[in-house]
């Protein structure tokens, strides 16, 4: 699957129905991996560290998550690729899986977030099988396998596991599980757990298709995210700029 480069994180060249199609195929072979969703705040935090960057190198898909994303791969002539964003993602296999018959599990936030998450989900999705739920302790971002976590999981017996932990913990522990987890496909959607979950509000459409949705999530958690945009949006610009977006 082709990729592109922006300031050197490797991004698949897709759109939501490659996307879709490449996770089936993964559920349906026993394939497995881990899937990226990738947005600026990842890149600057991908040259931030050595092993945020090697778990996008070892991911069997990185989506481009932001619009900033997208517009680069189609000035390099990559017409086809669109955003492919976690949460969208996630309602669209829910969709899918309702025919397929794939089990899910959802992994990480809170268990009250968990649990407003099932609801929502099987009420969207009748036929949806949600094989199991656990929130994990609080713990700092590791490079190493967590045996308790993947004892769980494997017992409920899931295809797809939903991780949202947030960056850059969902990306590293899903590096350092994938291997213990062969055929199922683990997926980090981060704050899709909290929106479709109707525990935080989504931004407008509107908002999602120009670029903006950085901007709504700033206003409605400055405390939190002031950091991240603020300055990391000139950041991955000064990134850009000194290292370039090329095709592979």
């Amino acid at each position: 699957m082709q990729r592109f480069r922006v300031a050197g994180v490797p991004i698949n060249a897709v759109n939501m129905d490659l996307a879709c199609a490449e996770i089936e195929r993964r559920c349906r072979t026993g394939e497995g991996g881990y899937c990226i969703f990738r947005d600026m705040n990842g890149i600057v935090g991908s040259h931030d560290d050595p092993a945020l960057l090697h778990a996008h190198e070892n991911a069997a898909l990185v989506t481009p998550d932001g619009m900033p994303l997208v517009w680069l791969a189609r000035l390099k002539g990559l017409e086809w690729v669109r955003r492919v964003y976690g949460p969208d993602l996630m309602l669209e296999l829910c969709r899918i899986s309702e025919s397929s018959g794939h089990r899910h599990f959802l992994f990480g936030s809170s268990q009250r977030v968990l649990d407003k998450l099932s609801v929502e989900l099987k009420r969207r999705f009748p036929r949806l099988n949600i094989c199991g739920s656990y929130s994990p302790p609080l713990r700092e971002a590791s490079q190493k396998p967590s045996i308790d976590d993947v004892e769980k999981i494997l017992a409920a017996r899931p295809h797809i596991v939903w991780v949202g932990l947030g960056t850059p913990k969902q990306e590293l522990w899903m590096q350092a599980n994938a291997p213990l987890l062969p055929g199922i496909v683990l997926l980090g959607v981060g704050a899709a757990f909290d929106f479709h979950g109707k525990v935080k509000r989504q931004a407008p459409l509107w908002m999602q298709r120009s670029g903006l949705e950085w901007s709504f999530r700033l206003l409605t958690e400055p405390r939190r995210l002031g950091r991240r945009y603020l300055i990391g949006i000139p950041r991955f610009l000064l990134l850009l700029a000194r290292y370039g977006c090329e095709k592979e």
